[in-house]
């Protein structure tokens, strides 16, 4: 996936600033920078979740394998998001059992149709994300009845069982406890083997753990990016040094 010259206005306010990046596949990047920098516009752009956003205007490209995802009609965005799973900052189970919230996007884009089919999908994701072995005896249980630790990782199941080749993560743990936060980046981490994950986070312990590449965004423009240790050990500007330092947040 690659960004060129990704500018985004809302109502007059310009978010983004042309922004270039070249993701790296089945690897964890990790964008980072203050409150307000265009972190999640950024990640909304590169699966068109930003066409809900009132009054937001692009400009620039998002290539996905040589199209244009801001070009794409309406009838092919259904299978490009499919592509591009979502994992959100807060768990947003589906008001469904734990079954049906891993199912619910096999049925919804007609994979996988038997029901014995979609029983071994619903099973491998489930291993997939470490949730099998807590929750087998309970699969027709309402998922609301999980824990948030738990309810996140069916939500990663859920957008695993579609088959996306791209995992995006906006602050994924700031809403956990310590001890989930640990087993989803212990996830992410042996996800990249076959998943590309583009992280948002605000914890710069977070990325200096788990990142591979590093995107230091400021005021919507990119300031920093490369390799993650190179980034956060030998920072190039003196913005992404003050930011490392602790300057600003």
């Amino acid at each position: 996936m690659e960004v060129q010259d990704l500018c985004v206005t809302i109502d007059s306010n310009k978010i983004l600033k042309n922004v270039s990046i070249s993701f790296p596949k089945n690897k964890i990047t990790c964008v980072v920078g203050p409150s307000g920098c265009g972190k999640s516009t950024l990640l909304k752009c590169l699966n068109r979740l930003i066409d809900n956003t009132l009054g937001a205007k692009l400009s620039g490209r998002v290539m996905v394998d040589g199209q244009d995802l801001l070009k794409a009609r309406d009838s092919e965005l259904i299978d490009l998001r499919r592509r591009i799973g979502l994992v959100p900052q807060r768990p947003c189970p589906l008001p469904m059992s734990i079954f049906d919230n891993v199912a619910y996007g096999c049925r919804i884009h007609g994979m996988h149709r038997g029901k014995s089919e979609l029983a071994d999908v619903v099973e491998t994701y489930l291993r997939e994300v470490g949730l099998w072995d807590e929750v087998e005896y309970r699969l027709k249980e309402p998922a609301t009845r999980l824990s948030g630790g738990q309810q996140q990782r069916l939500c990663l199941a859920r957008s695993l069982a579609v088959e996306p080749d791209f995992i995006l993560a906006d602050e994924a743990t700031s809403a956990l406890d310590p001890i989930s936060s640990k087993i989803v980046e212990d996830l992410f981490v042996k996800l990249k083997e076959k998943y590309s994950i583009i992280m948002v986070t605000h914890t710069l312990r977070q990325a200096l753990r788990i990142a591979d590449y590093a995107v230091f965004l400021y005021l919507g423009k990119v300031i920093e990016s490369g390799d993650a240790k190179e980034v956060f050990r030998n920072p190039q500007n003196e913005l992404t040094k003050n930011y490392l330092s602790g300057a600003f947040s």
